[in-house]
Formats: structure tokens, sequence, C-alpha cells
């Protein structure tokens, strides 16, 4: 008897995890081919991004983790990418694994300049993170946002690419692998520009 109510325990739970899982597919937005991103979400994008490509990039000052101080101007002359980003965002995260090889070392030794900022937390958390992670690539912090507010509204990961003038040649939000490959030939494009 306690083995056909365990079966049916079984099925039902297996049936109600088919109809959730069946429903979920169902409910997807039809615009996964647009990359994923629903045209409401495109737009909401597009209305917190504050700067534009071929708009003159913002002048900002930012402290870094060692303490130092770094302004978009004192990097004039180089292509710079700004990335905002947080711990606790995910995607952030999958991103910052593959900066340090792919853009950092591979732009190395050529008039550019990455920094992160980190957006709206204390230094003693993002100190923790960068150790537990053992990143070392540059690291600024925007605990009240003043920068990223210059920038965008909404939504990170963010990256800005300023060209050698000091305008955005490209922006990108959010993080996947085609994302990615498709920043860091932009970085390319915007370094062969002379």
């Amino acid at each position: 008897m306690a083995t056909k109510r365990n079966g049916t325990v079984k099925l039902l739970i297996l049936t109600a995890l088919a109809v959730v899982v069946g429903l979920i597919i169902w409910l997807l937005p039809t615009a996964q081919a647009q990359g994923g991103k629903t045209q409401n979400m495109d737009d909401a994008i597009a209305k917190s991004t504050l700067v534009k490509v071929g708009d003159k990039a913002p002048e900002f000052k930012v402290e870094m983790l060692d303490g130092s101080r770094l302004t978009l101007s004192s990097l004039k002359g180089k292509v710079v990418l700004v990335n905002f980003w947080a711990t606790w965002c995910p995607p952030c995260r999958e991103e910052l694994k593959y900066v340090q090889k792919d853009i950092v070392d591979r732009f190395a030794g050529r008039d550019f300049a990455f920094v992160a900022i980190s957006r709206g937390e204390t230094r003693a958390k993002v100190e923790a993170f960068v150790k537990e992670h053992g990143y070392k690539f540059p690291i600024a912090l925007d605990p009240q946002q003043t920068t990223y507010h210059l920038f965008a509204s909404n939504y990170i990961p963010r990256n800005f690419l300023i060209d050698r003038e000091g305008n955005i040649a490209f922006f990108g939000v959010g993080y996947d692998a085609a994302e990615f490959k498709h920043l860091i030939s932009e970085i390319e494009k915007t370094l062969n520009k002379k």
C-alpha cells in the first residue's frame, strides 16, 4: 500500500513539474530571436542610457581601490573601456571572469585603458570580492553612483568604449558570450582608428 501511495505522489509531483516547465516555456517572450531581449527591455535600456554613440563622454573622477584618484581626462589619447558592475550582479560576475585575459592582457601595451567601476557598493565589500576572486585589473569605487549616473540610470553590467578623442564609440548592456565577443571586436576596431 505504501509503495502504491509513493508511486502516486511521485507521479503527481512529476506531472506538476511538467506543467510548470510547460508554462514557463509557453510564457517565454517570442522575441528570443532578438538576442533574448524583448522590445520593452530594449526600450527601457535605450531610455536609461544617458550617453549615445558619438556623444562626448562625461568627465568623471573616481577613487581607485588602491586609494589613488583617476579622471577620464587623465586618460586622454587612449581608448578607454569603462565597465560598470556590482558584486551582487550575476551577469557582472560572469563577465568579470573573462576581463583579465580577454581584455586587459589582450590589449596590454597598446593605447588602451580598462576601468571597472563598482556601482553603489562600499570599499569593504568590493575589496573582499576582489580578494576572493584574485582580480588584478584597475577597479574604482562609485558608492553613491555619481559616475554611473553620468552615463546611465539603470541596468548593469554596462560597458562604454571611449575613443582617443573622448567620444563614446560603443556601448553594451548585459553579458553573454556573443555580446562580449562583439565588445572585443569594437575595442580592436577603435584602437585601429588613427
